[in-house]
């Protein structure tokens, strides 16, 4: 069972801790726990509870109406939003809440209903993005606080890298472009949603490339890039570097390919610095990816 404080339930949330005090006193529901020191926490069940609130509240409806409500009733409201709702951001919003009671609960058929729902409704890279992408960012929320285990961390990301992976597969034998890439994550690095992600949409417009993963020692990546003479090189820097071995890797390959562009992005990108070789490009959002991706196929058509 998580213990969240106050402070983890309105990052999670997006309620303010204030507010919810204030919820508690005037209208007694969402009861906190509490330590031997007084100190409050709530429980999963509570966190789901208040996700499910905050998304009616989000999208028009009073604090003082659904403090009425039974745990069913709300439930309900939610779905009745949710068919009912036009609204791009809001609708995604809900989703995103409905992904992290589906992790909590390890509860693989209510993910593939939400993914598949919103798939049909606006289409992979939309999902991957607005939906998947801030999903994620609350996992790792939730990671680095210690309230879900490895068990569920690794449960909701192998559902989302099968699902990339089906997303890539269906543009097997797309090649409309001539400059080809190179996806890897350097020695050590075994986080690959980025990447894999990443691979998706240089697929999906027709990019030749090559992937290979995790943790590939640079001796072998050199071996590939010399056989292979790839225009861009792409990787992810998420956990594991430290600063310096970041430049290190950066440099390195800026150097020994200097006719060819290297993209960095991921959490860590940041550590290579403000100044980057002239071939070095850091990408700090898919957005961003998506753009650069874009006036790429653009320049080539």
């Amino acid at each position: 069972m998580g213990q969240y404080s106050i402070k983890e339930i309105e990052q999670l949330t997006g309620i303010k801790a204030h507010t919810i005090r204030i919820w508690e006193q005037r209208y007694g529901f969402v009861e906190p726990h509490r330590t031997d020191t007084n100190i409050r926490f709530y429980d999963d069940e509570q966190l789901k509870l208040l996700l499910n609130i905050s998304a009616l509240i989000r999208n028009g409806r009073k604090i003082s109406h659904v403090s009425k409500l039974s745990k069913d009733d709300i439930k309900q409201e939610l779905q009745q939003l949710t068919s009912q709702s036009d609204h791009e951001q809001d609708y995604y919003a809900i989703q995103v809440d409905a992904l992290v009671v589906a992790m909590i609960d390890i509860d693989e058929a209510r993910f593939e209903k939400v993914i598949s729902s919103c798939t049909l409704r606006y289409g992979f890279e939309s999902v991957m993005v607005h939906l998947l992408i801030p999903f994620l960012h609350k996992v790792g929320l939730l990671w680095t606080t210690g309230e879900i285990n490895v068990a569920q961390e690794h449960f909701i990301t192998n559902l989302i890298r099968r699902k990339l992976l089906v997303a890539i597969d269906g543009h097997v034998g797309k090649r409309l472009q001539k400059q080809k890439f190179i996806l890897f994550l350097p020695d050590g690095e075994l986080h690959e949603i980025g990447l894999l992600f990443a691979k998706y949409l240089i697929r999906s417009r027709g990019f030749p490339l090559i992937y290979l993963g995790q943790s590939v020692p640079m001796h072998d990546l050199h071996a590939i890039c010399k056989s292979y003479n790839p225009d861009f090189l792409l990787t992810y820097f998420t956990v594991g570097y430290q600063a310096d071995q970041v430049r290190g890797v950066v440099q390195e390959l800026s150097e020994t390919y200097s006719q060819t562009r290297f993209i960095i992005s991921g959490p860590l990108a940041g550590a290579a610095g403000k100044s980057l070789p002239d071939n070095v490009v850091r990408i700090g959002s898919v957005e961003e990816m998506i753009s650069f991706l874009n006036n790429l196929t653009i320049q080539e058509a």
